[in-house]
């Protein structure tokens, strides 16, 4: 997800992570859901509508295949510098809101990609025009509509011999590249839909806990900034701090007073180090008490095991017999109670069993206690389940003795999803034996359709049909 540039901020040691954790004491530990913007900084722009819409017009981007061709990209950067920023630098005035216009949809592409080098693009702005260029929040259809249809007008207007459109054919020889490193941004940013095409992107409730842990994340930065380590984000904080430097004035002024600190957030196509990803994930422990990554919210993203594929039709509206299933993706995290060491001596007998509340009660799977740790949380399942299993069971379960195989079941605890979706950022922790478990959820979402076989009337070579007797002896195969 990340490639480095250079190791040289990276002076990460032991003495350092010993340093970092006498500073985080247990007295200053804060509750994410407390995090306010009177704790950290004012979030100037919507930032849940706003994730939306990037999530919407990615997609739109990635769709749009005569956008990645050369020649297009190289007018669509040409027109970005020669017509739409002079123009939007004209109807901007220093210190109120953005004018409600929009380019057009290839101006638009290179505008973002530019924002998200938030110190080039202030370099760019003020070198050329004296002042930053932001961006309007828009974020429904009808004043998305007008904003691209005032533009037109203004657009048509001062370059009447310039088309508003990008008329450049796909196949057509390369004009002259005026601006390489803007070439250079685009291209880099080719591909970064592939990053965020998770269906559950689109949830509300989603993108409601994404806010608040990149609220939590710029507290951190706050904080602890001043050190010589670099920040990773995670996946759904990566989503936020996308966005938000994507409305280049509000990124600024939010952040006037931790400019220089969020230049130590590893960047988005920078390669993530092994140090940095544990200091990060010691920092947000040590603040906030709680596994920094989580169910849609890890921190390398991993080739996922389902593939959803978006789509603006039901299937069901056409195929009325085919029942839709939902799926959420699962977190779970343990971490052991330092009390517990003090008091339970040997527990290499204990494990941990995770189960079904309804159907797969065949499902199975344990963890030993010690492969759990006292000083941080440890991942112990990443699962996909449909939301029809209605939650997850962990068992708290002693072994048997010598002569015996079996288990015992000591205590046990539930999480439903429905109280998984209504707790903050979508996460719930319970403690059982000293023994805490914290799990997280991303929204249920349609699952894809999948073909499943099953014995019905099966024939032979001849065609002559099977009886079920014969299929039951045969464990329904057949030859």
């Amino acid at each position: 997800m990340f490639q480095a540039k250079n190791n040289s901020a990276i002076c990460l040691n032991q003495s350092t992570l010993n340093d970092v954790s006498s500073v985080l004491s247990p007295s200053i530990i804060r509750c994410l859901s407390d995090i306010s913007e009177m704790d950290t900084v004012h979030l100037s722009v919507d930032l849940v509508s706003a994730a939306r819409r990037t999530v919407g017009f990615l997609r739109s981007v990635n769709e749009c295949q005569w956008l990645h061709q050369r020649p297009t990209i190289i007018e669509a950067i040409r027109r970005y510098d020669e017509v739409w920023m002079p123009l939007i630098s004209n109807l901007t005035v220093v210190g109120s809101t953005p004018p409600l216009v929009l380019p057009p949809f290839d101006v638009e592409w290179v505008w973002f990609c530019h924002t998200l080098n938030p110190v080039g693009y202030k370099k760019y702005c003020e070198s050329r025009f004296s002042k930053l260029i932001g961006k309007p929040s828009i974020f429904n259809e009808e004043n998305e509509e007008y904003a691209l249809m005032r533009c037109k007008e203004i657009w048509v207007q001062r370059y009447p011999a310039e088309p508003f459109e990008n008329e450049v054919e796909s196949d057509s020889q390369d004009p002259p590249l005026l601006n390489e490193d803007l070439f250079n941004e685009v291209q880099k940013h080719k591909l970064l839909y592939s990053k965020f095409s998770q269906p559950y992107l689109y949830e509300l409730v989603y993108l409601i806990a994404a806010r608040q842990r990149y609220k939590g994340f710029l507290y951190m930065i706050q904080r602890f900034g001043d050190g010589c380590f670099r920040f990773v984000p995670a996946f759904d904080i990566l989503l936020m701090l996308l966005t938000h430097q994507s409305y280049p004035t509000a990124y600024a002024d939010d952040l006037k007073d931790m400019w220089e600190n969020m230049a130590k957030v590893v960047g988005l196509w920078e390669t993530v180090q092994e140090k940095e990803v544990e200091e990060t994930n010691k920092i947000w422990e040590r603040t906030f008490d709680e596994p920094y990554e989580k169910a849609g919210g890890e921190i390398a993203m991993a080739k996922r095991p389902i593939y959803w594929e978006i789509s603006d039709v039901d299937v069901n509206t056409k195929y009325k017999s085919m029942i839709p299933r939902f799926l959420l993706e699962v977190c779970i995290f343990v971490r052991l109670n330092a009390r517990m060491k003090a008091t339970n001596g040997d527990m290499k007998h204990n494990f941990l069993r995770l189960r079904m509340v309804r159907c797969h009660r065949e499902l199975k799977l344990d963890k030993s206690i010690p492969d759990f740790s006292y000083d941080s949380w440890r991942k112990a399942w990443h699962l996909y389940c449909e939301f029809g299993t209605r939650g997850l069971i962990v068992e708290f379960r002693g072994r048997g003795g010598h002569c015996f195989k079996g288990s015992k079941l000591v205590n046990s605890m539930s999480f439903s999803w429905n109280d998984l979706l209504r707790a903050p950022s979508i996460t719930l922790t319970r403690e059982i034996d000293q023994v805490r478990v914290l799990a997280s959820v991303t929204p249920p979402v349609q699952a894809p359709y999948l073909l499943k076989c099953v014995p019905d009337r099966v024939t032979d070579d001849s065609g002559a049909m099977i009886s079920d007797v014969i299929l039951k002896l045969n464990n329904y195969h057949t030859y």
